[in-house]
């Protein structure tokens, strides 16, 4: 097997996950005009802004409390 043959396989393999980037901005953006939206005050927007970032552990979290009451 020859070098290009082992780069080829390589190349062809990897594309399973290509929309999980987009959506998380599309939900990133989502998430920080909510939180935005619900501010009152500059550091109130700063803070909603930072909440954007880890918005999937705040959806786990209340996945897992509803699924366990």
């Amino acid at each position: 097997m020859g070098d290009s043959d082992r780069q080829g396989r390589r190349w062809r393999g990897g594309g399973g996950g290509c929309g999980t980037g987009g959506g998380y901005f599309l939900g990133f953006i989502g998430a920080a005009v909510y939180y935005i939206q619900q501010s009152d005050g500059f550091w109130e927007g700063v803070v909603g802004v930072l909440k954007a970032l880890v918005w999937p552990a705040f959806l786990v979290y209340e996945v897992l409390k509803f699924v366990s009451a």
